[in-house]
């Protein structure tokens, strides 16, 4: 019998995950986005302290989440949040991250627009996992 602590854990990351992911996606790098160049780099550490806190804490708690309900129910939906889940991760440890180590030295408009665009993908791999969570 699966463990519901383990799907309730599951479900509770990835709706977590979706919510800071939806949260930067609409509102943080869009603002991060329209700061001028001459204040880019100010902003952009101020940005960069502010949030790796919180990424630390979602995707840890995803981690964990992820790893107990695998252990747990292996089933189909499981494999599937977990897959969109690890997409997520991906873009954010080839993509994003990098993105914002190169930014961190200056504002370049093209990265600006590709980490965006990164981001989105971010996004919708949150919402499949969340969705592939409750189908659970």
């Amino acid at each position: 019998m699966p463990d519901t602590s383990a799907a309730t854990a599951l479900l509770t990351a990835t709706a977590v995950h979706l919510g800071f992911q939806a949260t930067v996606t609409a509102l943080v790098y869009p603002a991060l986005a329209r700061v001028p160049a001459e204040q880019w780099t100010a902003a952009h550490r101020a940005h960069s302290r502010a949030i790796t806190p919180v990424v630390a804490v979602v995707y840890g708690s995803l981690l964990v989440a992820c790893g107990w309900a695998l252990w747990s129910d292996p089933s189909v939906w499981t494999w599937v949040a977990v897959a969109a889940t690890a997409v997520a991760m991906a873009v954010t440890a080839f993509a994003a991250a990098p993105a914002h180590g190169r930014l961190g030295h200056g504002h370049d408009a093209d990265r600006i627009r590709r980490l965006l665009r990164a981001d989105r993908v971010r996004a919708l791999a949150a919402a499949v996992a969340l969705v592939a969570a409750l189908i659970r």
